[in-house]
C-alpha cells in the first residue's frame, strides 16, 4: 500500500519545527520520515540520534529525518526504496512556500503509486493579529489544510485562540481547527489508523503566478559579539524582519554558543552546542521581504555588535 504523506505547511516562525520534533521524538513505534529544508534546524535529542549519513539523521526510535536537497520528488523517491520503507512522510515546507504547489508536485504518478498525501496540517501562530489572514500566502496555506493547529497558545493573551477561530471560520476555511500546546498534537489527527487504507488522491488546483516575495540575508562574523549590542540591533531590525535564526557566540559567555530565533516580533535565545572548529563564530540568517532590508544596512546594524577588545 502506499506510504501516507502528512505536509506541514505554515507562515514564518509559526512553529511548524516544534510540531515536526514532537512528531519525531514520540513516534511510537512508527518508522517516521522527515523530509525539512535542513534538518540542522530540527532539535533532535542527542540520545535519540543513532547516526548520520548522506544527509540522513538515523534516529534510535526507526525515525529518520533528511535535508530536502534538490527535487523533492527525487528525495521521496530515495526514502521510498529504503529498507524497511517508512510507515509515514513528513513534508515540513518553508514558510514562504505555497503549499498548493507541492501538493500539485505530488500528484506526480510516479509517486502516486507508492505514497498518498494523506493530511495537509497548517501551524498558526495564535499570537498572531486576526488580520493576518488577510495575508494572500497565508491564505493559501490555511485553504489547502484539513487541519489549522494553534501553537503558541502559552504565549497569546486570554481570548487570543477563540479570535483566531472566529477569523477562520471567517474565511470559511473548512479545516478542522485544534489547539497544538508546545507543538502536540494527538496522533489519531495526523496518521490514519488503518495503515492498509489509502487516502483518495486530490483535485489539484490550477498553477497560478508567482513572484518572489522574500529574501534572505546572511551576516557572519570571526569575532564574539556583545548580547546587549544584539538586543539594541534586533529592536532596531525588528520591523523589517518576517524572521531570523542563528548561532553566535558572546563576551559574556566565551566558548558555548546561543541559539537565537526572531519570529512575530519576539525573540528568543537557547544554550546551544559547543562551536565546530573551522566556522565562524556567528551565524545569522535574516528573511525579509523584498526591498525592505539592503545587505549594506544590515552590515552596519550588525556589524555594531563585535565587541571592541
Amino acid at each position: 500500500m502506499p506510504v501516507p504523506i502528512l505536509l506541514v505547511t505554515g507562515f514564518l516562525g509559526a512553529g511548524k519545527t516544534t510540531v515536526v520534533n514532537r512528531l519525531l521524538a514520540h513516534a511510537d513505534g512508527r518508522r517516521i520520515a522527515a523530509v525539512v529544508n535542513d534538518f540542522g534546524a530540527i532539535n533532535i535529542d542527542a540520545e535519540l540520534i543513532a547516526g548520520a549519513s548522506d544527509g540522513v539523521v538515523s534516529l534510535a526510535n526507526g525515525c529518520i529525518c533528511c535535508s530536502l536537497e534538490g527535487d523533492l520528488l527525487r528525495t521521496l523517491s530515495t526514502l521510498l526504496r529504503r529498507d524497511p520503507k517508512p510507515d509515514y512522510i513528513v513534508i515540513e515546507t518553508s514558510g514562504v512556500a505555497d503549499p498548493a504547489d507541492i501538493v500539485r508536485n505530488l500528484m506526480d504518478p510516479v509517486i502516486l503509486r507508492e505514497a498518498l498525501l494523506e493530511t495537509v496540517l497548517c501551524v498558526l501562530d495564535a499570537t498572531a493579529r486576526p488580520a493576518a489572514l488577510e495575508d494572500a500566502l497565508q491564505r493559501s496555506q490555511l485553504r489547502v489544510a484539513d487541519i489549522v493547529a494553534l501553537s503558541k497558545l502559552d504565549l497569546a493573551n486570554e481570548g487570543a485562540g477563540l479570535r483566531m477561530r472566529e477569523a477562520i471560520r471567517a474565511q470559511r476555511i473548512p479545516a478542522v481547527v485544534v489547539d497544538a500546546n508546545h507543538g502536540e498534537l494527538p496522533s489519531a489527527l495526523l496518521f490514519p489508523a488503518n495503515v492498509d487504507r489509502a487516502p483518495a488522491p486530490r483535485e489539484v488546483a490550477p498553477r497560478r503566478p508567482t513572484e518572489e516575495r522574500f529574501e534572505t540575508l546572511s551576516w557572519t562574523s570571526d569575532q564574539p559579539i556583545s548580547l546587549p549590542r544584539l538586543q539594541q540591533a534586533i529592536s532596531r531590525l525588528a520591523p523589517k524582519l518576517a524572521r531570523a535564526k542563528g548561532l553566535f557566540e558572546t563576551v559574556e559567555q566565551p566558548g558555548r554558543q546561543m541559539v537565537f530565533q526572531f519570529a512575530a516580533g519576539r525573540a528568543t535565545l537557547a544554550p546551544g552546542d559547543a562551536p565546530a572548529p573551522g566556522v565562524p563564530r556567528t551565524r545569522i540568517v535574516f528573511i525579509a521581504e523584498l526591498g525592505v532590508l539592503s545587505k549594506a544596512e544590515l552590515d552596519e546594524i550588525m556589524e555594531a555588535c563585535v565587541a571592541v577588545v
